[in-house]
């Protein structure tokens, strides 16, 4: 079956948040030439290949980018694999699907390629889910790796004892992805500090358009969780774009300019550097 060839825009006007040298995304999809949906994910609307992708990071200066696994592709890691190498891994990273029984070599191999991490989904159309992190995490833990978790951030409760047990790193991904959002002194917030205060948790701001209800480019009702969660640990907040924003229908696409641009509202210069600089060279070793 072939796929379709991007329509998304990969130009615009410029981002007003001039990035830093260094300025990393730490959350894209790829869907390349070859590879098919598997079975259990989500249709493929279009190809998203490394050279639009690239385009992309031309319109806002950006260096390093990090690919996460998409759901379409369920536990085949192999097209972002094959993207990391494409960018080459003195820019590129990737965060791939790992089963619990996903052999030591394959891990391995997988390392060796440019993966830091496995992806924890626990939404419509994920691989792997909260219910399998502990052995997840059991394989990946010698090499270094961390998980990045997706769940509704209103379900918070029903995870906490999971993620405290969790002894490598692990990303919160999506601004906690409160659906719908909540008020930023709720008592899930707390919670989410108070897992930030033990250590091995980061949080990464990407993707409030898909939570909130208020719209871009303010976020009013995404925009306090997220500046709360910057304020209380701005050294474990990584970003990323979210591109090619599959999660959405085309007609709430966001502007991907105005992905970049939110962090002028949420964290000041000084901060900006750490979350899009320093923080993910410390956590992906660019």
């Amino acid at each position: 079956m072939s796929i379709p060839a991007n329509t998304r825009p990969l130009t615009g006007s410029p981002p007003r948040l001039k990035a830093p040298a260094g300025a990393t995304d730490c959350h894209v999809h790829l869907y390349l030439p070859g590879y098919e949906t598997q079975p259990g994910g989500p249709k493929i609307p279009e190809l998203a290949t490394v050279a639009d992708y690239q385009a992309l990071q031309k319109w806002l200066s950006l260096e390093r980018v990090v690919v996460t696994q998409p759901n379409a592709y369920q536990f085949d890691n192999r097209a972002i694999l094959q993207g990391v190498a494409e960018i080459g891994q003195e820019h590129a990273r990737a965060i791939v699907v790992v089963a619990p029984d996903t052999s030591e070599s394959e891990i391995e191999a997988m390392h060796t390629q440019g993966a830091r991490g496995a992806r924890i989904m626990q939404l419509p159309g994920g691989a792997v889910g909260i219910d399998k992190l502990a052995e997840v995490e059991e394989r990946i833990r010698a090499f270094g790796w961390h998980l990045m978790v997706q769940f509704n951030g209103r379900e918070l409760d029903d995870y906490m004892a999971t993620l405290k047990a969790i002894k490598t790193d692990y990303i919160i991904d999506h601004i906690g992805k409160f659906m719908p959002p909540v008020a930023a002194d709720d008592a899930r917030v707390d919670q989410m500090l108070s897992l930030l205060d033990r250590g091995n948790a980061w949080i990464k701001i990407c993707a409030g358009y898909e939570a909130s209800l208020s719209g871009g480019p303010e976020y009013t009702d995404v925009g306090p969780i997220a500046k709360r969660l910057i304020q209380h640990a701005p050294e474990r907040v990584i970003w990323g774009t979210n591109w090619p924003h599959v999660g959405v229908p085309r007609e709430q696409y966001p502007d991907d300019a105005e992905q970049l641009d939110v962090l002028l509202h949420w964290a000041d210069e000084n901060t900006r550097q750490k979350i899009l600089v320093d923080n993910p060279a410390k956590l992906y070793g660019f």
